[in-house]
């Protein structure tokens, strides 16, 4: 028992073993791709482990607009004394329409209309009801603070799904917005603000506020909360001209006819969704839940403008979810007003990741200010290794198009997409919130493009760390290293990975790989490597101390810039942009930067002959073919160098490479 016992533990600490030996190769290889501005700000976060209170259920229902549409189609369109054929008996509605009378001071009496749209939604509309349920568990809390707050009815929540299917962001097709649908003037009017940036009518809090002052103001005029809704919907106007047309009767149902065509459905759908939320139960119908009911939220102010996209990078939250909690911010932006305060609303365990962070997070908004291009700017492109270059900003615009498929809808391509549901309404001329099966729609993505933009400052880091490496490397004791090139066989060390292994023996990966018959990146602690190919170990040599620099060109006569990009496969908007050039006049003997943080053997100045081969491929044209392995340093143009008449372009086109991102080991075809 006792020798089994041992024979366990010793292969439970074997395994131990080897899976962190697996875990650190990995982790080594994350660390060594890519370090930016963004994440070593981010390293610097004092973390908090609580757990998101938000799941993908609720982002999804909160952020859809097709509810909205149904709804209010429904509402315009529904004809409330034609009679609807669904399983309920009249005596047990009026029984329940009595019970609900008695515990509300709205006026629910039974009549054939009520009935008629009561039957038409629970026949056609419950799984609307069940999604519509589960987004109410956030909102209506909020809702009912601010009507008790002014002593309104609370069953005027229920007025809110029947307006906006409690989405923040709708719009109807005469421009009112947000939960409670205010128009501007009306907005304007209850002190809600609305600017370029914000649009407090959609801001669930102030909305819900100036919606209860309002249903006071008209309770004081028409002392019935039937004919309160309907100034709601149609104005006091309509609703004063109603009352004189049907010869001073004052009960909705006796001026009903006498109202705008939309607001005869408005107060019925109102009082049919009052019935439904009441009564779920008995219907069957089932609410959608999350798993937590609502969210746990804070609010903090904002002491610089800060754009969504900002605090999404910083704070690993989605951008959808940061318009779903902060609806008023039109333009996804939040602003900085020195004589206004604007609050950000979050998860309170991203409340407790900002504020322990702030001096961080407003270091990093105050970077991506300073990186934006000015007017009358002359922005040098000046290489070094020990400081971060400056970056000039461009805008590239990228357009997709995208089929839909069955079952889509506007919010869940936007959200694809990472755009919103307004931008695919302006690119593709959408006045509704319905989009056809089969359509092809415009998805248009803006991309910072630069001289020495984010991807080159994470390429910056990272060349960084190669020549540090490289220096450890040359600083070795000469005499090991001697004799581990003689014997070409290298004992895994803790720590090691075949990575750092290949680069100190410049070798490649996928070569190791090779003469050890491994089948995978795995390696065990102190195991022999074969790091030279057997036959070649006294062939073996160090590779040449490398750096990466601006490769430059003096121009000669004859030239112009469109031979130049052509010869070092470049294009004519970067060697523009590079040389911060306004036109293609160029000028003999000038210096032109051609290449951008390219390997080169080290030099005191980098021009376009520093750019060595690392063997020679004269010989092989790209009609013959040829196969070539990555090497650690390696770039697209560093590679189309080796072979003539070979372009970055043809490279791409050959191995399916859409980015500019090569992987050490990687196998490219060198043909069509």
């Amino acid at each position: 028992m006792n020798i089994k016992n041992t024979t366990i533990s010793f292969f439970l600490l074997f395994s131990i073993t080897m899976f962190s030996q697996g875990i650190t190769e990995k982790w080594n290889s994350k660390v060594e791709s890519k370090t930016s501005y963004l994440d070593s700000i981010k390293m610097t976060f004092i973390k908090d482990d609580m757990a998101s209170c938000v799941d993908s259920l609720w982002m999804k229902e909160l952020t859809n607009l097709d509810l909205f549409s149904d709804l209010e189609n429904d509402i315009k369109t529904i004809n409330i004394d034609e009679k609807v054929d669904y399983e309920l008996p009249t005596e047990l509605l009026k029984a329940r329409l009595q019970e609900m009378d008695a515990k509300s001071p709205f006026n629910i009496e039974y009549n054939q209309g009520l009935e008629n749209i009561i039957k038409s939604f629970l026949k056609n509309r419950k799984k609307s009801f069940e999604r519509l349920m589960a987004i109410s568990e956030y909102y209506f809390p909020l809702f009912e603070e601010s009507l008790a707050k002014q002593n309104v009815p609370l069953e005027i929540k229920y007025l809110a799904v029947v307006e906006s299917a409690l989405n923040p962001r709708a719009v109807s097709r005469v421009g009112a917005t947000g939960l409670w649908q205010f128009m501007y003037q009306t907005g304007k009017q209850y002190g809600l603000k609305i600017d370029s940036y914000v649009d407090e009518r959609s801001d669930p809090l102030k909305a819900s506020d100036a919606a209860a002052q309002y249903m006071t103001n008209m309770y004081k005029i028409f002392g019935d909360w039937d004919l309160v809704l309907a100034s709601y919907n149609s104005g006091p106007g309509n609703v004063a001209k109603a009352i004189r047309r049907s010869g001073g009767q004052q009960n909705y149902w006796n001026i009903r006819k006498n109202l705008p065509q939309e607001t005869q459905g408005y107060v019925p759908a109102f009082l049919a969704t009052m019935y439904i939320y009441e009564y779920h139960k008995e219907h069957g119908i089932k609410p959608d839940r999350a798993l937590v009911k609502h969210f746990a939220t804070d609010t903090i102010m904002i002491k610089k403008q800060m754009s969504f996209k900002q605090i999404s990078d910083l704070l690993d939250i989605p951008v959808a979810q940061l318009q779903v909690l902060n609806p008023s911010y039109k333009l996804n932006v939040i602003p900085f007003y020195k004589d206004q305060s604007h609050y950000l609303r979050l998860p309170q365990d991203k409340i407790a990741v900002f504020t322990s962070n702030e001096d961080q997070i407003y270091a990093y908004a105050q970077h991506e200010l300073d990186q934006r291009e000015r007017p009358f700017q002359v922005v040098k492109a000046i290489a070094s290794k020990d400081t971060m270059p400056n970056i000039k900003s461009v805008v590239l615009s990228k357009t997709k198009y995208y089929r839909v498929k069955r079952g889509d809808n506007l919010t869940t391509i936007a959200n694809k997409y990472d755009v919103s549901v307004i931008d695919l309404k302006k690119w593709n001329n959408l006045k509704g919130n319905s989009v056809a099966y089969g359509k092809n729609l415009k998805i248009i993505n803006d991309e910072n493009a630069s001289a020495s933009n984010t991807k080159d400052i994470k390429s910056d880091v990272a060349a960084s760390t190669t020549a540090n490496d490289n220096q450890r490397v040359a600083q070795a004791d000469e005499k090991d290293k001697k004799s581990i090139l003689k014997d070409s066989i290298y004992v895994v060390q803790k720590g090691d990975n075949l990575s750092t292994i290949a680069k100190k023996y410049n070798v490649t990966v996928a070569e190791i790989q090779e003469w050890n018959n491994l089948s995978n990146n795995n390696i065990q602690l102190g195991a022999p490597i074969q790091v030279a190919k057997k036959g070649t170990e006294n062939k073996v040599e160090v590779a040449p101390e490398q750096d990466r620099k601006d490769i430059q060109y003096v121009v000669l006569k004859g030239d112009n810039l469109g031979n130049i990009a052509k010869k070092f496969g470049t294009s004519l908007a970067e060697l523009k942009q590079w040389n911060n050039l306004n036109d293609n006049s160029i000028a003999l003997g000038s210096t032109l930067i051609v290449a951008k943080n390219e390997l080169v053997i080290n030099t005191n100045k980098a021009t376009a002959d520093t750019f060595k081969k690392k063997g020679d491929f004269s010989g092989i044209s790209k009609k013959e073919g040829a196969e070539y392995y990555v090497k650690k340093g390696d770039s697209l143009y560093s590679i189309s160098k080796k072979y003539p008449g070979v372009t970055i372009s043809d490279l791409k086109k050959w191995n399916d490479i859409s980015g500019e991102e090569l992987k050490p080991g990687m196998k490219l075809k060198i043909s069509g």
